[in-house]
């Protein structure tokens, strides 16, 4: 079943509301999700229930159908392939990417994306740390530990991170901190929590705790 731009954007935010435990969904939490009034939602509702995308009863609620967590784990998978697509070849920032993805997603080629998962080396995660899902909706999934819980002397992998704020991600950026990234625990300071961190053991670095709190990682 074909969906517009539109019909997408609002089935994979109804998915990422039921996803976070919110079940059934009302016009007014979809309404300030989407930051559209409520009639738009429900003109929305019915084009989504017609297609099978969800079940809605007015003043009932949304519950996403079987065959709508698919297409919108199809569009959540287009969406990362293309950050990492974007990140690895292209050598775009993080924070860079918003807005060309929001109109990369909607390009519907399964052979297209095929291809590229296969060009990419069939990547698990996307450069947030964020696991994509295969061909088959299947998910993957890692233990993260914040850097903040960290040991001295405790080596990990950066593998996500809790904030995706543009600020946030230039900082990063500007650190020399990314995915993939190997970090060593040098101290922790009593004070103020903050951390020194050998990078690709070769360079120093001090981070707050604030930053340390939201990088997250795989120790090893």
């Amino acid at each position: 079943m074909e969906l517009t731009p539109a019909e997408e954007n609002y089935l994979k935010g109804i998915y990422g509301l039921e996803a976070s435990g919110i079940s059934p969904i009302s016009t007014n939490e979809l309404a300030d999700l989407m930051q559209t009034k409520p009639a738009s939602v429900t003109d929305m509702l019915k084009k989504l229930a017609r297609k099978g995308m969800i079940s809605y009863v007015r003043y009932q609620g949304v519950h996403i159908t079987s065959a709508g967590k698919k297409k919108a784990l199809e569009i959540t998978r287009r969406r990362k392939l293309w950050e990492v697509f974007l990140v690895e070849k292209l050598r775009l920032h993080w924070d860079e990417l918003a807005g060309l993805s929001d109109a990369l997603e909607h390009i519907s080629s399964p052979l297209l994306i095929q291809r590229m998962d296969e060009f990419l080396g069939y990547p698990k995660f996307d450069p947030f740390g964020d696991p994509i899902p295969n061909e088959y909706g299947e998910i993957s999934s890692k233990p993260r530990v914040p850097v903040l819980e960290l040991k001295i002397e405790q080596s990990a992998k950066i593998i996500a991170v809790s904030d995706n704020s543009s600020s946030f991600l230039k900082y990063l950026d500007k650190a020399g901190l990314f995915i993939g990234a190997k970090v060593l625990v040098l101290d922790k300071v009593d004070f103020d929590g903050s951390m020194e961190l050998l990078v690709e053991n070769k360079k120093r670095l001090f981070i707050s705790k604030e930053v340390a709190a939201n990088i997250l990682t795989l120790p090893f």
